[in-house]
């Protein structure tokens, strides 16, 4: 049972490490080869790498809140969310490989942003996706594990409720 556990801890901690690691070299190479708002196409105009700075939330929301209250809602606040989470996921036995997987990657996607909002006072986005019917805002690699670990989260949740797989 021990030996589970352990492994089950480990997965989440390799999953952790690779999304903030990504994230977190992805954004230093764009910080140091990109210069801000300039525009270089990757795919057509489907993929557009630009580098920006966003110093809120979700495309921009809260960069004009006091700073103290942009710490409690940005910083404090997610890092209480995250250590549940974390806590959650090492504690419960019965969760599914899947739903184990969301919500590290959402975890790790968190703590890259919360990362940089501790050290840079904001976060670098780089990403732009024009789907052709909708197009994003610039995101970076924490915005897409956080997305990533949210659309696995709703497959197990919708999918897989009879039967979880579990590490033990």
């Amino acid at each position: 049972m021990k030996t589970n556990k352990l492994l089950k801890s480990l997965f989440i901690i390799v999953l952790l490490i690779a999304n903030v690691s990504c994230d977190q070299i992805s954004k230093n190479i764009v910080r140091q080869k990109i210069e801000y708002n300039t525009q270089i196409n990757v795919i057509s105009n489907y993929l557009i790498l630009t580098k920006v700075e966003n110093t809120g939330a979700f495309l921009g929301l809260g960069d004009t809140i006091p700073r103290p209250l942009y710490k409690l809602l940005m910083i404090a606040f997610p890092l209480i969310v995250i250590g549940y989470a974390l806590f959650y996921l090492i504690k419960k036995d019965t969760l599914s490989i899947l739903f184990i997987t969301g919500v590290s990657f959402m975890i790790g996607g968190g703590l890259g942003n919360i990362y940089d909002r501790i050290l840079h006072g904001s976060v670098t986005d780089f990403l732009y996706f024009d789907f052709v019917l909708f197009h994003t805002g610039v995101v970076n690699m924490a915005d897409i594990s956080v997305t990533a670990g949210f659309c696995i989260l709703l497959y197990d949740l919708y999918f897989n409720r009879k039967k979880p797989k579990t590490i033990e």
